[in-house]
C-alpha cells in the first residue's frame, strides 16, 4: 500500500514521491534476534534513508504503533520510530511527540522499575506483563545526525526500552518474569483488566 506524500505542487523545487506501507517481521525471522548495525551519518543523510525513516514512521501509524525498530521492517538498523498520539490502543497514555532515534544508548538513572502491559507489532494479538526501568537518559541521533539527550520517564521510557531491545535482538517476551501473563488480546479484556481496575 503506498500513500502520497504531503508536497507543495507550486514549489518547483519540491517532487512528489511515495509512502510506502511497509511488510512487519513476524517473531521467528532470524533478524529480530540480530544485533543491528549502526548507521553512518552519511547514510544516515541520505534521501534513501530519509525515505525509509518516513516510510517506517507511516507503518507505524498504519498499524497504530507506538513503536517501530527497523528490524521490525526487515533492515537491520540502529533506527528506531516513536510516537503516542491519539492511539486507540493506548488511550490513557501520555502523549510522546514523535521521535526517531537513531544509534541510541540509554542508562538507568535509578534502579526502580514497574511492570505493565506490553504488545509487538511483531508478535500480533498477544500481551504480557514486562518490568521496565521507570526513567532513563537517551542518547542518539535524530533522522537529521543532529545529538539528542533527554531523559524519558515511565510509559515514554518504556516505548523506548522495548524499541531498544528490538535493536539488540531482544523481544519483549524475553523481560517477563513471568509467562503466565501472556495472553491473548480478547482474553486481556475479558479476564485481566477488569480486576486491575477493580
Amino acid at each position: 500500500m503506498t500513500r502520497p506524500r504531503l508536497f507543495l505542487p507550486h514549489c518547483p523545487y519540491v517532487k512528489e514521491y511515495f509512502m510506502s506501507i511497509l511488510k512487519v517481521t513476524r517473531l521467528g525471522h532470524p533478524v529480530l534476534r540480530k544485533v543491528t548495525e549502526q548507521v553512518p551519518l552519511r547514510e544516515l543523510q541520505s534521501p534513501a534513508m530519509q525515505r525509509f525513516i518516513d516510510d517506517m514512521v507511516e507503518t507505524m501509524k498504519e498499524y497504530e504503533g507506538v513503536g517501530l525498530a527497523a528490524d521490525q521492517v526487515f533492515e537491520s538498523k540502529q533506527v528506531a520510530v516513536l510516537e503516542v498520539a491519539d492511539n486507540p490502543r493506548y488511550p490513557d497514555k501520555p502523549a510522546v511527540p514523535l521521535t526517531v532515534l537513531v544509534n541510541p544508548k540509554i542508562t538507568p538513572l535509578s534502579d526502580e522499575m514497574e511492570e505493565d502491559w506490553e504488545g509487538c507489532l511483531s508478535i500480533p494479538d498477544l500481551r504480557g506483563r514486562v518490568p521496565r526501568y521507570k526513567t532513563i537518559h537517551v542518547q542518539a541521533l535524530d533522522r537529521y545526525g543532529d545529538p539528542l539527550d533527554f531523559v524519558a520517564e515511565d510509559f515514554h521510557a518504556r516505548v523506548i526500552q522495548h524499541e531498544f531491545d528490538h535493536l539488540n535482538g531482544k523481544v519483549y517476551l524475553d523481560r517477563m518474569r513471568d509467562l503466565t501473563t501472556l495472553t491473548f488480546l480478547q482474553e486481556l479484556a475479558r479476564y485481566w483488566l477488569p480486576s486491575e481496575q477493580g
